[in-house]
């Protein structure tokens, strides 16, 4: 037989935890500002050289520049359609290459051999091969994104299908659903979850590669902007654009999660 909670007790219970909420919300908040304040205070004092750190101030007024330019919004767009397009690339062929691996083992046994001997080449490694096959344009740079966000993709697909709850198939037995029934009503919903989440890493990987090949070869682009600026030493303008590849990942990955919050309201684990 269950206790019953004492009704001072439970408001005292549920007092700790809005105080915890509450204070950990503050800390979310000035811990940034905190950092902020003393990267501020450093560059003022001299403490640190403005060559190699410029104070936020600086950034900011940099920031506030280039965009009424329309310098960052050049070289950000051509950036985002970039990894847009490789990204489309390499997820779509992840999904596919992750689904026919995790429903069909023998698939998987065909080309064992050949995907794990590409999996642990580095993304930048193929940089200067495609380079030498395709040449400097847009065509390397798509390849590369979508190589990088293929193995994310591909990996949790084969991962959220061989993963699914035996539970859920066994019912599914039960009541005598079909091959397409089990797949479209069972596997692939279970695992949905993880293929958000190789998504959502794919999306990551994505401007990893666009960066790096924007700074081996590239005439615009964000990559591009951070690597003249660095020869020019202009730090200010090289930190802006490292900056805006973060607040733009971030946003892309909150976009991400929006998505999967409402595609999948039934899983509880999902964060809003």
């Amino acid at each position: 037989m269950k206790e019953k909670i004492n009704p001072f007790a439970r408001r005292t219970i549920t007092k700790v935890i809005r105080s915890f909420n509450l204070r950990y919300r503050l800390f979310t908040i000035v811990l940034p500002v905190f950092i902020l304040l003393l990267w501020e205070f450093s560059s003022r004092m001299g403490f640190v050289k403005s060559t190699l750190l410029p104070s936020p101030t600086d950034i900011f007024i940099t920031s506030l520049n280039m965009i009424k330019s329309g310098e960052l919004f050049h070289h950000l767009g051509i950036s985002i359609f970039r990894v847009l397009q490789g990204y489309a690339i390499g997820a779509s062929l992840g999904i596919a290459v992750g689904v026919l691996t995790g429903l069909f083992p023998k698939i998987e046994q065909i080309f064992s051999l050949f995907l794990g001997f590409l999996r642990p080449i580095p993304v930048i490694a193929w940089v200067p091969v495609l380079i030498l096959w395709m040449g400097i344009d847009e065509s390397s740079k798509i390849t590369v994104i979508a190589i990088g966000s293929f193995w994310p993709v591909l990996i949790n697909v084969v991962d959220g299908i061989r993963n699914v709850d035996k539970r859920y198939l066994e019912v599914a037995q039960i009541l005598e659903k079909n091959r397409k029934q089990v797949l479209f009503k069972v596997v692939f919903p279970s695992a949905l979850p993880s293929i958000f989440t190789g998504l959502r890493i794919g999306i990551g990987t994505a401007w990893m590669c666009v960066v790096g090949a924007e700074l081996i070869a590239a005439s615009s682009g964000i990559g591009y902007l951070i690597m003249y600026s660095r020869e020019l030493l202009q730090s200010d303008v090289m930190y802006v654009g490292v900056f805006s590849i973060g607040i733009t990942g971030l946003l892309i990955d909150k976009l991400l999660k929006i998505i999967e919050a409402r595609l999948l309201k039934w899983n509880v684990n999902i964060t809003r």
